[in-house]
């Protein structure tokens, strides 16, 4: 149901003129639709509570989302639920349809609320919606006992109050605390103060990690291949074969190659490696305590 073009308040006086159905009716209009698949049908239900969506839609409009826009979603809820109505259950189409038209205007409202996902579990959700309204009310309750509560007592009663852990408390309260900012405004009014982005940490690797983690690959190289040089060239062969590959070769196809066992194979790399330590232990104190 595209809604561009209308105004909220033509919407709503279009809306009150729709028929009112018995339940009757609405019965048949529902058969029709999910065993006919009469599109006449779904419209007619649809258009019937219309003013339903609208009514749900006009509570969410504290959020901040533009009315037209929440009507939208509230229809779209509305379709999906005429869409799904199993008119055997023995209950009215209003009743099945309220669950479906709140949970498509809580989804958008969520959705853009900000440019960072606000939340997407259940509990999340139930914070999003809930938090201001169990905190007021946990104050005034506190009140008449004469109490005052302190923001962490508050949030553990808001997270048993509500059901959920106290971490997602604390992250819903930070979420709701502010709007978004951009990372490229100043931090100051000055038109040359430093902008936010520059106060991010880099996460890349440092001049002196880079020239460091350098210096440490060639010494361990240079190391190996001293310990490499160790080896007789059946020795070598084997290793480079089984740990210098990109698709290391198996016991089974070196034997093969070297007309060797398999298990024959598995002690000269065996022997290849002790030999490899104990070269390397030989060239440095620090090896030694890397590999002790």
């Amino acid at each position: 149901m595209a809604l561009d073009g209308y105004s909220d308040q033509t919407m709503s006086r279009q809306a009150m003129r729709a028929e009112l159905l018995d339940a009757e009716t609405e019965l048949r209009l529902a058969y029709a639709w999910r065993d006919h698949r009469d599109e006449q049908a779904l419209h007619r239900l649809v258009t019937a509570y219309m003013r339903l969506a609208i009514s749900m839609a006009a509570k969410f409009r504290r959020y901040g989302a533009p009315m037209n826009d929440l009507i939208q979603e509230a229809s779209l809820g509305l379709m999906k639920a005429a869409d799904k109505f199993d008119p055997d259950r023995g209950v009215r189409f209003s009743t099945y349809a309220v669950w479906w038209i709140k949970a498509s205007i809580q989804d958008y409202v969520m959705r853009n609320w900000s440019m960072v996902r606000t939340g997407s579990t259940s509990s999340q959700k139930a914070l999003f919606f809930n938090l201001r309204r169990v905190q007021a009310k946990l104050e005034r309750e506190a009140a008449a006992r004469g109490e005052t509560l302190d923001q962490f007592q508050l949030r553990q009663l808001v997270a048993t109050e509500v059901g959920v852990p106290l971490a997602d408390v604390e992250m819903m309260e930070g979420r709701l605390s502010g709007s978004d900012f951009s990372l490229n405004a100043t931090q100051s009014s000055d038109e040359d103060g430093r902008e936010w982005i520059d106060a991010l940490e880099d996460d890349g690797v440092q001049a002196a990690e880079a020239v460091e983690g350098a210096h440490d690959a060639e010494r361990l190289r240079s190391w190996l291949v001293k310990a490499m040089q160790a080896l007789n060239a059946r020795e070598r062969y084997i290793v480079a074969e089984r740990k210098l590959k990109d698709e290391p070769r198996t016991l089974e196809s070196l034997g093969e190659e070297l007309g060797l066992s398999k298990e024959r194979v598995r002690q000269l790399e065996a022997a290849a490696f002790a030999k490899m330590r104990r070269n390397l232990e030989s060239q440095s104190r620090e090896v030694y305590a890397l590999l002790s």
